[in-house]
């Protein structure tokens, strides 16, 4: 079992290309924050070259096309320097807020308190009305071990999950290489690229339906898996994408699982799929239910949940050192895990 550590107040509370959108960054720190910094400047690009590629031919337009033209792209310009100013301005915000962070946490030598200012980050979040159902907390696992290197988790409000990506001679230095990582990932997700807008709708779904060769009319019928993808993100329009991780991971367990061609199986629409499972959470319940049919389908193949686990680990060792988010490797891990003390246990009772 890992040892769970919490910081700050307690407070209330499918596998495809879609997840490619978890808001990863790499984790060289001069390569975020150009990332961060030029995002802004990118999408300020994009969003004024329609204004400035004008061709004008005054043999073809009178002067009434003429004021006409110049109105239009007067009104077009203002709207892209607007929404240009709204990306920088959100963006300055979270940078000055771990800046901030970062300065008071100071403890000389240049040394940071990330763990905090990975704290405070999340607070600011939900102080400013982010929507976290499960409240502000940041939560770090130990993976226990008698000698370095040690490895911890992270998991931030909305489920996603860092690890120490560095060779950490002490568990404390452990939670700060989850904590350092997080906090960058939480920095890059606050730019409005990140956020779940008709927009970015569109640009997942059309991912998706290459990714799968799909019907283009799939993406609007709820029955089907593209459909579906689309009532989930429309469902949480508004919401980043690291504050939408945890829907994605039960939706790719329960892909991974076989739960959801079950559930199919049993004439169950997706949308009712997408309905009730928005509203579980990804608990205990949850992993022992899959837990036992990973157990049955051991019955019927043997060996099966050790090799699942083994790839599993591999996987979730991969995104540690890479520094991507991990959730959905580290609770197949988990489930698997469960499930091969069970068979373990078994054995012994038959025996």
């Amino acid at each position: 079992m890992m040892q769970h550590h919490q910081t700050g107040r307690p407070a209330a509370g499918p596998s495809s290309n879609a997840s490619n959108n978890s808001g990863n960054t790499v984790i060289n720190r001069s390569k975020v924050m150009k990332n961060s910094r030029e995002a802004p400047a990118a999408s300020a690009a994009s969003a004024s070259t329609p204004d400035a590629v004008h061709h004008h031919h005054p043999h073809h337009h009178n002067n009434n096309n003429n004021n006409t033209t110049a109105l239009k792209g007067g009104a077009a310009s203002a709207a892209s320097a607007s929404n240009e100013f709204k990306t920088k301005t959100v963006l300055k915000e979270a940078v000055d807020a771990v800046v901030s962070s970062f300065a008071k946490h100071s403890q000389g030598y240049g040394r940071v308190n990330v763990v905090e200012a990975l704290q405070e980050f999340w607070q600011m979040k939900q102080a400013r009305g982010a929507d976290l159902k499960n409240g502000a907390l940041v939560i770090y696992e130990s993976v226990p071990s008698s000698s370095p290197p040690y490895v911890c988790y992270v998991t931030l409000p909305g489920g996603s999950c860092f690890g120490s990506f560095q060779n950490c001679p002490t568990k404390a230095e452990a939670r700060r290489s989850a904590a350092k990582i997080a906090l960058m990932n939480s920095v890059f997700n606050e730019h409005p690229s990140r956020q779940i807008s008709d927009d970015f709708i569109e640009k997942a779904v059309a991912e998706a339906r290459a990714s799968f060769k799909g019907d283009p009319d799939e993406a609007d019928n709820p029955n089907t898996g593209i459909g579906a993808f689309r009532f989930m993100l429309e469902a949480n329009k508004g919401r980043t994408m690291l504050e939408f991780q945890e829907l994605m991971t039960v939706f790719q367990l329960l892909h991974w699982n076989g739960s959801l061609k079950a559930m199919r199986e049993r004439q169950c629409s997706r949308q009712e799929v997408v309905a009730h499972y928005s509203h579980r959470a990804l608990d205990d319940d949850m992993r022992s239910q899959m837990a036992l049919d990973w157990i049955a389908r051991e019955q019927e193949t043997p060996g099966i949940v050790s090799r699942e686990l083994n790839m599993a680990e591999r996987e979730l060792e991969a995104a540690r050192l890479a520094g991507r988010e991990l959730r959905f490797p580290k609770e197949k891990r988990e489930i698997l895990m469960l499930a091969c003390s069970q068979v373990a246990h078994g054995d012994g009772l038959s025996s």
